[in-house]
């Protein structure tokens, strides 16, 4: 969990900060440095660990530069190049990459706009890179599925076999995603064609298949929703006390029930939940030290406090239901909830957060 805290606390700097950075360089300052530091655990001040601006001549190619080399040992683990966030990373990006590759003994390439960051190897062919990642990594939209993956490459658990070996699996299970969720979107013919076939007796004519292309894109996206609203079903089963249920209804509550949530077993705490988290924590460091910002959940909210303590609420994020809300408090601990559709609006209400906290101090 601590790992996927530093994630997402660079996850909420990047929304945070994003939109004002304007150079490549200043990129690597906000995010790519911090993401080799603070999540991957390397000391980006010790050479022997972190050689920014690595220089490897290859052949009448003299004073090329990787932005980042990754050491142990002395010898090369990770080549990281950079490009200015929000700028899209292209292959064509890579070509330094992979002629460093090439020549040295690195086996893991990154290609990184320090928001998003795409991870290479070399399955297709020894020593010679990839065009295709095994692995992306999108700050503002973590695949919780690539953070086990991801830990392997932090410099405590550095592991370059493990990681190779899981690499063929990552890259297809990654690019079978991607084809479903284009399936999704626009199914094409073939897909349309194998549900058509299955269930409609007659010839598959071409009115049939434009039939079916509807009905399939609708079927596909029911099933989905079916599986979602299962899951909120089964997160929110016996959830909801009937205290808290008519605080719902009333759209207020007090910040001194928390004494009233029992059962830590049946909490699941999301990470949406956590990203949440972050974010508030993001806002109000500007007017207290981040380390008295802490998170307890509950089988009813994610509960934000002001050093541990019930008595300080910061909010609360009711998001165990198909309408978020964020919670804000006044000044007498009344809680008035605000709905909210994704994690991002939390920023809208930056000012009352800090607010809220300028009660307790």
């Amino acid at each position: 969990m601590e790992f996927f805290e530093k994630l997402t606390s660079l996850a909420a700097k990047v929304r945070l900060q994003g939109a004002a950075i304007q150079t490549e360089e200043a990129t690597k300052n906000a995010f790519v440095m911090p993401f080799i530091s603070t999540v991957l655990g390397y000391d980006v001040f010790d050479p022997t660990e972190v050689t920014p601006e690595f220089v490897c001549d290859i052949g009448t190619k003299k004073g090329e530069k990787i932005d980042y080399a990754i050491m142990k040992d002395g010898e090369v683990q990770i080549l990281i190049e950079c490009k200015k966030i929000g700028e899209p990373l292209h292959i064509n990006h890579a070509s330094q990459l992979f002629r460093y590759f090439h020549v040295t003994s690195a086996r893991i390439s990154i290609l990184t706009n320090g928001q998003v960051y795409k991870f290479f190897t070399d399955l297709d062919a020894p020593n010679k890179m990839d065009e295709k990642p095994f692995l992306e990594l999108d700050l503002l939209d973590i695949d919780e599925y690539s953070v086990p993956e991801l830990t392997k490459l932090t410099k405590s658990s550095f592991d370059v076999e493990s990681i190779i070996s899981a690499a063929g699996e990552l890259k297809y299970v990654s690019q079978i995603k991607k084809v479903i969720a284009s399936q999704v979107s626009k199914p094409d013919d073939d897909f349309v064609k194998v549900f058509a076939s299955r269930v409609y007796d007659g010839v598959i004519t071409q009115k049939v298949r434009e039939q079916f292309y509807e009905l399939t894109r609708k079927a596909v996206g029911q099933f989905l929703n079916d599986q979602i609203n299962d899951r909120l079903k089964s997160a929110m089963s016996g959830a909801i006390q009937p205290s808290l249920a008519v605080a719902s209804a009333s759209g207020t509550g007090s910040a001194d029930n928390d004494h009233a949530e029992a059962a830590d077993d049946k909490v699941l705490t999301t990470l949406e939940e956590l990203e949440g988290y972050h974010i508030v924590r993001a806002v109000v460091r500007s007017v207290v030290d981040a380390k008295r910002i802490v998170q307890r959940d509950t089988q009813s909210y994610f509960g934000i406090l002001l050093d541990d303590n019930n008595r300080k609420p910061i909010c609360r994020l009711h998001f165990n239901r198909s309408q978020k809300y964020i919670g804000i408090f006044d000044e007498e601990k009344n809680e008035t909830r605000h709905p909210i559709n994704s994690v991002d609006e939390i920023y809208e209400y930056s000012d009352h957060l800090k607010k809220t906290v300028g009660y307790y101090d």
